[in-house]
């Protein structure tokens, strides 16, 4: 069922419009093939690429859309209720493009923003470690300048990358002096000499996009890849982390929206004692307060979204976007295989997938322990 939105103007409506009629076209039919093999949907993002759906938060200027976050965030919405692993490494690639977009000098973006916006490098972002994860300041993998000065030699692991091994850059944080200032931003090619990919993790759910652990053994990364200053780094992360979260918001949302979608089509069509089960008030209250769930995951994120588009500050509210929706995505999607009964278990139907799928988002961006940190510490102040 297609979602009653509120669009700012003609020109959202009409990219609404165009993103659902990729996603039915292109995502829908394919994706159930690529989960359960657990392969990956080759040319699948040069299609986005190529309708321009890669680039909508970033100006135009540089092959971006120009779009409001609100409108982006819907259309990740849209994708995700087709293919949540697509609309997750749409939303990786957006927040892997964020450094050089705000931190990049004049020539860098010139250089390499276009490519990445219109979809012909594709990101990833390799910020967690091993040993670190939600503690960022915590990384080991080291960034030394070679004797010349002109390029760095990154030594090292990180861990849990959205495209690893099929990304064409890396919003790569590595180490380049002791301390938490000490850590620096580098725009990181998808090859290079001594950088290898482990085997893609053996996860629940997303698994049609590889995440993988990455080994740097010396590698060299140009000097002028560099991205900010040395020490930086993670001021440039903690920059586009609440983006990140209101991407995985709306994903979570276009999760759940799925799983109720399925769940209501299943309970008109299903009959029990001669009445459709969606007439018996037990199953129609479980239903009710599945569409409240995610009616109200879809309001926190646009309410936060709208906020970043005004210059207001959000962090709070992407916080509490990202707790809501991805703990609505959970237990809607638990709740739809509730109503299939049995038939919700098998592999016959997508809503067991959809509820392997909401586990992650209650994890990645944070988890949602450290987004009621970030809320409890506004409180406090």
């Amino acid at each position: 069922m297609d979602v009653d939105r509120l669009l700012p103007t003609p020109e959202a409506a009409d990219l609404i419009a165009l993103t659902r009629e990729i996603a039915d076209k292109e995502l829908s039919p394919r994706v159930d093939e690529h989960e359960a093999a657990e392969t990956y949907p080759e040319g699948l993002f040069a299609t986005l690429g190529e309708a321009g759906l890669l680039g909508l938060a970033y100006p135009e200027e540089f092959g971006g859309g120009g779009q409001p976050y609100e409108v982006y965030l819907q259309v990740l919405e849209e994708l995700a209720a087709r293919w949540a692993a697509v609309a997750v490494a749409t939303s990786v690639h957006t927040l892997a493009c964020h450094p050089l977009h705000s931190f990049g000098t004049s020539e860098q973006k010139e250089r390499w923003l276009p490519a990445m916006l219109e979809g012909e490098l594709v990101g990833g972002y390799s910020l967690s470690e091993p040993q670190a994860g939600s503690d960022a300041a915590a990384l080991s993998c080291k960034a030394e300048r070679t004797e010349r000065g002109d390029a760095y030699r990154i030594t090292g692991n990180k861990a849990w990358i959205t495209h690893g091994g099929k990304a064409g850059f890396y919003a790569l944080f590595a180490r380049t002096a002791p301390g938490g200032h000490g850590i620096t931003c580098f725009l990181a090619p998808g090859a290079a000499d001594g950088l290898t990919f482990g085997k893609p993790e053996r996860k629940m759910g997303l698994q049609a996009v590889p995440t993988t652990s990455a080994h740097w053994d010396g590698a060299l990364i140009d000097a002028d890849r560099r991205i900010g200053a040395e020490g930086q780094g993670l001021q440039i992360a903690f920059s586009a982390l609440d983006c990140g979260r209101l991407g995985i918001a709306a994903c979570a949302t276009g999760l759940a929206q799925a799983a109720l979608d399925a769940a209501v089509a299943y309970a008109n069509e299903r009959t029990t004692f001669g009445r459709r089960i969606v007439d018996h008030q037990g199953l129609g209250f479980l239903l009710a307060d599945m569409a409240a769930a995610v009616d109200s995951a879809r309001a926190t994120y646009l309410d936060a979204a709208r906020r970043r588009d005004l210059g207001r500050p959000f962090s709070r509210q992407a916080s509490v976007a990202k707790l809501t929706a991805t703990d609505a995505a959970m237990k809607v999607t638990t709740d739809a295989v509730q109503v299939l009964g049995g038939y919700g278990y098998t592999r016959d139907f997508p809503v067991e997938r959809y509820m392997r799928e909401a586990k992650i988002m209650q994890i990645f961006e944070g988890t949602n322990q450290i987004q009621r940190l970030v809320i409890s510490r506004s409180l406090a102040r």
